[in-house]
């Protein structure tokens, strides 16, 4: 298999006005040292096919002792309740940010605890968003994003069309270079097996 950050990536043209916004989230959590990925739409759009996104995805592990220092650091730009991330902290769950300026969205998702979030951020990869690569960010691999949609997909119902597509658009565009024996484990653990083996198929059936 090909290493994580020699796979194929769309990411260095990506310096749009999502990534500028997310970049202003990422560099306060990492000078409050909160570990983080980007996940959701930008990261499938890294490792698969590009598509609009009106939001991103990011899950953080901030513990309440952040809090305080994040709603400082982010009010004057973005709308934030400090009441809305205790909550989220509290049951797992997650808040969001809005840009003031462009009414972006940025989602943040506290780590639910199972051992594919923990899997998540050990395997996490770190890239560049721009050209010369001056401004990085961490990132869920190949493998961890299409989990991630096929499971949003399992829990939606089977009906968000757009985690099931950028699920497929990974798989036609990374094809061998993905870990399948990686993948294929944790499928079986979320209970995702069937799900992956459709996307597989979907995606043209020659890999996997």
């Amino acid at each position: 298999d090909l290493p994580a950050t020699d796979r194929p990536s769309r990411m260095a043209p990506m310096i749009t006005e999502p990534i500028r916004v997310t970049l202003m989230v990422t560099r306060i959590l990492e000078q409050l040292g909160v570990a983080y990925l980007l996940g959701g739409s930008l990261a499938s759009a890294v490792h698969g096919i590009m598509r609009a996104t009106l939001d991103a995805d990011l899950v953080a592990d901030i513990r309440p002792r952040h809090v305080h220092s994040l709603v400082d650091a982010l009010s004057g730009q973005f709308y934030i309740e400090e009441q809305s991330i205790r909550y989220a902290l509290r049951h797992r769950g997650h808040f969001n940010l809005i840009h003031l300026e462009t009414m972006f969205k940025v989602d943040i998702f506290i780590p639910a605890g199972r051992p594919f979030d923990a899997q998540q951020f050990k395997r996490r990869i770190r890239m560049p968003v721009d050209p010369d690569g001056s401004a990085t960010v961490d990132i869920a691999t190949a493998e961890d994003t299409l989990l991630a949609k096929l499971d949003w997909y399992n829990q939606g119902g089977g009906v968000a069309n757009r985690q099931w597509l950028d699920a497929v658009g990974i798989i036609r565009v990374q094809g061998e270079a993905l870990e399948w024996e990686y993948l294929h484990r944790w499928a079986a653990e979320l209970g995702l097996a069937e799900l992956l083996s459709r996307a597989v198929t979907a995606a043209g059936g020659t890999r996997g």
